[in-house]
C-alpha cells in the first residue's frame, strides 16, 4: 500500500480529475452522493456500488434528476451493480475495472438498524459492536490489496475502533474514518457562539481530540462523564476559554433517530472529500477531524497540507502532544467498552464483558483477534441484535 503523501500527491499530477466510489448505497450513501452532485464539479466522476441494479438505478436517476432542477448536475455517475460485499473477490474486480481515487466505504454488515439503540441503553457502551463494523470493511481492504489498488480510503463504520485494530493485525486499513468527533464539532461552535454572541460562527476553530464515548454522550446528555476534555478554542486569532461544562451541556441537541441521522455522517464524509480537493486543487492547508486516522485509537484533528511541492498529511500536534492525545482517547474509548488494542487484538473492558453478560445473556470474548472478526460479527448478530429485535417484534 502505497503513502497517503504519494496517493495525494499522484491525484494532483492528474490534474484534479478524481474518481469517487461510494460503496454501499444506503442512507449514507445516498446523502453523499447528493451533496457531491451539489459541487457542481465536472472534474467529478461518481461510482456507486452495490448488490441490487434496481435500487441503485432509482436512488441514482432521482439524484441526478434533483440535481438538474437545482442546476448541479455536472458530474458523471456510474453503477456498479451486483457486487456483494461478502465476495472479495466481487469487490476487487470492481476495484480492477474503475480505478477509483477515493472510496467511501458506507456499507454495513447488518443494514437498517442504529446498533446504539440496542446497546446505549443497556451497557452505555457502542465498543461491543466493533467486530460487526469490521466485517464488510476488512472485506473491502483484502479486496483493495488484491486489485493492487491505489485509492485514498474513508470508512464511516466505528472508525474509533476498527482501524486501529486493522492496523495492529498487519491488515491494510482505510486512511480516515468519518463521523464520531467530527459531530461534535458544529454543536461546540453554536454553543460558543451563543455565548460570545458570534454571528459567524463557521469561523469558531476547534481543535478537539477525543474517542467515541464521548461524542455520544456529550451529543445526547449534554455532560463528559467528569472527565476533562482536551479541547481548544479559537476565534480571530484569540484563544477563547468558556465554562466547557456550560458549553457541553449545550451541546446536548435533540436528534431524530432515524435515517435523517446520517445526514451528518455522509457530511463528515463530504467534508474529507472536500478537504482532499482541496489540498490538492487549490493548494490549500486543511484541518478537520477524523477517527481511527492512521491506525490511531480514537478521533483526532487532522491537517492536509497542499501548499507545498509535496501534500503532507499529519496530526496537528499545535496545542496538544501525541502522547497527551492517545492518553485522552484510550480513556474514552475505555468508557465505550474498550480497553486496548495491541498485536491485532481488541480487548473489551471487563465492565462491558459483565455488562453484556447481565443485559444479553452472552459472554463476550475478553480478547477478540482480528482474524476472528467474521465469527465474532455473527455471533453478535445472532445472539444479540436477533435476539433483542424479534423480542421488539414480540412486544
Amino acid at each position: 500500500m502505497k503513502t497517503l503523501e504519494s496517493r495525494l500527491s499522484a491525484l494532483r499530477k492528474n490534474g484534479g480529475q478524481v474518481r469517487v466510489m461510494i460503496l454501499g448505497l444506503g442512507s449514507v450513501g445516498n446523502y453523499l452522493l447528493n451533496y457531491l452532485l451539489s459541487m457542481q464539479d465536472e472534474r467529478l466522476a461518481i461510482y456507486v456500488v452495490g448488490r441490487d441494479e434496481e435500487k441503485l438505478s432509482c436512488d441514482v436517476n432521482i439524484a441526478r434528476v434533483a440535481a438538474q432542477i437545482r442546476g448541479q448536475n455536472r458530474s458523471e455517475v456510474h453503477i456498479a451493480a451486483g457486487v456483494d460485499f461478502e465476495s472479495v473477490e466481487k469487490i476487487a474486480e470492481c476495484l480492477r475495472m474503475y480505478e477509483p481515487d477515493i472510496i467511501v466505504n458506507s456499507s454495513r454488515a447488518y443494514p437498517h438498524l442504529k446498533y446504539g439503540s440496542i446497546s446505549w441503553g443497556r451497557v452505555r457502551a457502542y465498543g461491543i459492536w466493533t467486530p460487526l463494523a469490521a466485517k464488510y470493511t476488512g472485506n473491502i481492504m483484502r479486496a483493495y490489496e488484491q486489485a493492487d489498488c491505489h485509492a485514498i480510503v474513508v470508512n464511516t463504520s466505528y472508525s474509533d475502533g476498527v482501524i486501529p485494530w486493522m492496523k495492529s493485525a498487519g491488515e491494510a486499513c482505510p486512511d480516515f474514518g468519518s463521523g464520531n468527533v467530527n459531530h461534535l464539532i458544529p454543536r461546540i461552535q453554536f454553543a460558543v457562539a451563543g455565548k460570545y454572541g458570534i454571528k459567524d460562527c463557521w469561523n469558531i476553530d476547534i481543535t478537539y481530540a477525543t474517542g467515541h464515548f464521548h461524542d455520544v454522550v456529550i451529543s445526547k446528555e449534554g455532560h463528559t462523564e467528569q472527565v476533562e476534555q482536551l479541547i481548544a478554542i479559537r476565534y480571530q486569532g484569540e484563544m477563547l476559554k468558556p465554562d466547557m461544562d456550560e458549553i457541553f451541556g449545550a451541546c446536548g441537541i435533540k436528534m431524530p433517530v432515524d435515517a435523517k441521522r446520517n445526514m451528518m455522517n455522509a457530511s463528515s464524509n463530504y467534508e474529507i472529500i472536500r478537504a482532499i480537493l482541496r489540498a490538492v486543487r487549490e493548494k490549500q492547508k486543511v484541518k478537520f477531524h477524523s477517527p481511527g486516522v492512521f491506525g490511531e485509537l480514537g478521533g483526532y484533528p487532522v491537517i492536509l497540507d497542499g501548499e507545498g511541492e509535496e501534500i503532507r498529511a499529519y496530526i496537528d500536534e499545535s496545542h496538544f502532544t501525541m502522547q497527551k492525545m492517545r492518553e485522552k482517547n484510550a480513556d474514552s474509548m475505555y468508557l465505550d467498552g474498550i480497553e486496548k488494542i495491541e498485536g491485532g487484538i481488541l480487548y473489551y473492558t471487563d465492565e462491558l464483558v459483565e455488562k453484556s453478560e447481565k443485559a444479553f445473556g452472552i459472554k463476550l470474548m475478553k480478547g477478540v483477534p482480528y482474524r476472528e472478526v467474521e465469527k465474532a460479527a455473527q455471533f453478535l448478530a445472532e445472539e444479540v441484535i436477533e435476539k433483542t429485535v424479534s423480542g421488539w417484534g414480540a412486544t
